[in-house]
């Protein structure tokens, strides 16, 4: 549909207006995702991106009415599986240019944070995906087979922009249920993406960080969870010059205070309580490695007799500050919700290869980013769930025009016919076009029928 000239001149869809805005075209080519022969990588790259919205996924949409004027299968599927592509510079480019869109129009004093946080994608029923691991779900508390994808994000409080991501599998060869192909050029952005997968999950939010620094992303602070907020990961950050403000748990780890070693639980026994306020306390402390913290203790909202403690390394904010900006991590967790049960994250496509896996969920990231800008760029109220389904009633209009013209074109013909045998065929096309129309737009046409 946005792959045909004809349309994207004419009916100058919304995606159209945004991928010319925004230079999507530009920055793949940028990004050596260029096709030697066939249709280029920009119309491969539009059909994958509006797939999402057409309520089809790619087999039914080679089965409709358009997939004559679709390009074959293998074509989808050779872009899918490029191991040369490099989708993390595309990512990089097009992220950058989001949240510089997003900076013109925040003050300078605004916080703007990165958010560092992982969610498994599940595939319990493969058995031969490259690279496909033993993971343990967080949130359910058990293994599943599949991979965990690691994600950078930034935001400034009302939006949240994905720029980088990695694709874990385990870094213990026990949990590997299958590792990665042989033969593979050792030069490449593929090659490169699977040797990523062997990480600790530690080390992969260093290279994260450190790359989108590289790239000319800023951010005042680290959102992290309890999972990664360790002391070592700390003493990493801290040496790049990045505060970090995230959730501790009591676990083992001491603080010293006064020249004693005190569990979390120790220390705010030490506080005077303020029970008319939400937080209910805050210390100066240190790591058992000896790295200052500020830790701030909070109600839980959930089970009020609890507390939750925030850490952060910057022991200048203050703890209305440290719960503030904390609280701007729940936007990943959007983030994740949003991706998986509208953008079809890790479903829509499940490939054994594991470059189908990076070029599908970069697209579907790319996808979050358009949303995101448009949704800003128009000052709306909507929520992403509301601006997705208006993008896909967009789409099933320019479809519904499709559809009036080819019935157009069948009543001429039928105009047109003189003998019996021209008839016959024209209303044997009718019936045959009744037949593949999609459900709504039969909806529509409930007394439709044609009898020979």
């Amino acid at each position: 549909m946005l792959h045909q000239k004809s349309l994207s001149e004419k009916a100058k869809s919304r995606f159209s207006i945004l991928f010319s805005t925004l230079q999507i075209g530009q920055l793949l080519r940028k990004a050596g995702i260029i096709k030697s022969f066939g249709p280029s990588s920009f119309a491969v790259f539009q059909i994958l991106f509006s797939l999402v919205f057409e309520g089809r996924n790619w087999f039914r949409l080679l089965e409709s009415e358009r997939g004559t004027s679709l390009p074959g299968k293998d074509v989808i599927y050779r872009f899918l599986n490029q191991g040369t592509f490099a989708w993390r510079k595309f990512l990089h480019s097009f992220a950058l240019k989001i949240i510089q869109h997003f900076e013109s129009l925040i003050a300078s004093s605004r916080s703007r944070v990165f958010i560092i946080d992982d969610s498994v994608l599940n595939r319990n029923r493969s058995k031969k995906a490259e690279l496909l691991a033993r993971v343990f779900d967080h949130t359910t508390g058990r293994f599943t087979k599949g991979f965990t994808m690691l994600t950078l994000g930034w935001s400034d409080g009302f939006s949240f922009a994905p720029i980088d991501f990695v694709m874990l599998s385990s870094a213990k060869l026990v949990n590997r249920i299958c590792e990665m192909k042989e033969n593979l050029y050792k030069r490449s952005h593929g090659y490169k993406r699977r040797l990523e997968a062997l990480n600790r999950k530690p080390d992969a939010v260093v290279d994260l960080l450190q790359r989108a620094l590289s790239t000319g992303f800023t951010a005042d602070f680290v959102l992290m969870d309890s999972w990664f907020t360790q002391a070592p990961l700390l003493r990493q950050l801290g040496a790049m010059g990045l505060p970090v403000i995230g959730m501790i748990k009591e676990m083992k780890q001491r603080y010293r205070l006064n020249g004693k070693l005190m569990t979390l639980k120790e220390l705010y026994a030490t506080l005077p309580k303020n029970k008319s306020n939400e937080i209910l306390g805050s210390v100066i402390a240190e790591t058992s490695c000896g790295l200052p913290v500020k830790l701030v203790f909070v109600q839980n909202r959930n089970k009020r007799r609890e507390w939750l403690a925030i850490l952060s390394t910057d022991l200048t904010v203050i703890a209305d500050e440290v719960v503030r900006v904390y609280g701007m991590r729940w936007s990943i967790e959007t983030f994740f919700k949003f991706t998986k049960s509208y953008l079809k994250l890790g479903t829509e496509f499940q490939g054994r290869s594991f470059d189908m896996l990076i070029c599908h969920t970069t697209v579907v990231f790319s996808r979050y980013l358009v949303m995101e800008f448009e949704r800003r760029q128009e000052n709306d109220a909507k929520s992403l769930g509301g601006l997705f389904f208006l993008f896909a009633d967009e789409v099933r209009d320019l479809d519904y025009q499709t559809a009036l013209q080819q019935l157009m074109t069948l009543f001429l013909q039928m105009a047109g016919a003189k003998t019996k045998q021209e008839k016959s065929n024209v209303f044997c096309q009718l019936r045959e076009w009744i037949v593949g129309l999609p459900c709504y737009i039969k909806g529509l046409f409930i007394d439709l029928s044609c009898e020979s």
